[in-house]
């Protein structure tokens, strides 16, 4: 299964962890893990090399030319590293027709194969809208994107990509024109260009399997009227998304997976 994270080098220990938990739980599988970025190289990510490598999978690091973007808007204090998973099929080996997007904030607790091998007829993405219990922010994205008209918003926090299609249909030019046309509207710019321009191509999957919002455990429990408890979560969720400035990697986090990552912490720093 081929894996794609976009990072720099502030986040190479979340990584860690995330592939740690990746291996634990998915035994018997190979990945190849492909770290786009512009501030790694083959010294600060041999550490991660080996943790791959020790388990019979792969890691290819690709230095992403800034060349590939200088015609890129950069907005407020996002650099043109927001660019990078969307555009990802420009750098990718061309004959790859498939690869799942993890952020570097997230844990994965169950096996991921049957996301992997979900069947995506002519959709760009597959991927998750974070609900809750109501789903808020519909009207007002829907509003402030003027091209929006989906079910909701998409998380880019995973996505499965399938790289065919968005080689025909995901183009430089139209990313950049949506950015200079919409840049005082944009908050969370991947995301907002995502759903803006492409959110009408996007597989919706049950965010309670493959994209759990770790900070919203009591509002999945109150909407499946008790179901999804966390026994239901370490069954069943696959992919733990610790979303927010608040990351389970700080001392001073606390929450209900917030000891579960920490866990994960410790083996990771064994390897």
């Amino acid at each position: 299964m081929n894996i794609l994270v976009t990072l720099d080098r502030n986040y190479l220990l979340p990584l860690k962890v995330l592939l740690t938990s990746l291996l634990i739980n998915n035994p018997g599988e190979c990945f190849d893990v492909y770290l786009a970025s512009d501030d790694l190289d083959a010294d600060n990510t041999a550490d991660t090399a080996r943790l791959l490598e020790d388990a019979g999978s792969r890691l290819y690091l690709i230095r992403v030319d800034e060349r590939l973007f200088e015609d890129a808007p950069t907005l407020r204090y996002y650099s043109r590293a927001m660019y990078y998973r969307l555009l990802a099929a420009q750098y990718l080996p061309e004959d790859m027709d498939r690869i799942l997007y993890l952020d570097p904030d997230i844990l994965v607790i169950n096996p991921i194969r049957p996301l992997y091998e979900t069947e995506m007829g002519g959709f760009l993405y597959a991927a998750c809208i974070h609900k809750g219990i109501v789903n808020i922010s519909k009207p007002i994205n829907h509003i402030r994107l003027s091209a929006y008209e989906t079910e909701g918003y998409y998380n880019s926090g995973m996505l499965l990509m399938n790289l065919r299609a968005i080689r025909e249909a995901v183009l430089a030019e139209d990313v950049f024109a949506y950015v200079k046309k919409n840049r005082q509207l944009l908050v969370l710019p991947d995301q907002d260009i995502l759903n803006g321009l492409y959110g009408d191509r996007i597989m919706p999957l049950d965010e309670s399997l493959w994209n759990y919002h770790a900070g919203k455990y009591r509002e999945y429990c109150i909407a499946s009227a008790g179901e999804k408890d966390m026994n239901w979560v370490m069954r069943n969720t696959a992919i733990l998304h610790f979303c927010g400035k608040r990351k389970p990697w700080h001392l001073s986090c606390s929450g209900r997976f917030a000891a579960l990552y920490k866990q994960y912490m410790q083996i990771s720093s064994r390897r």
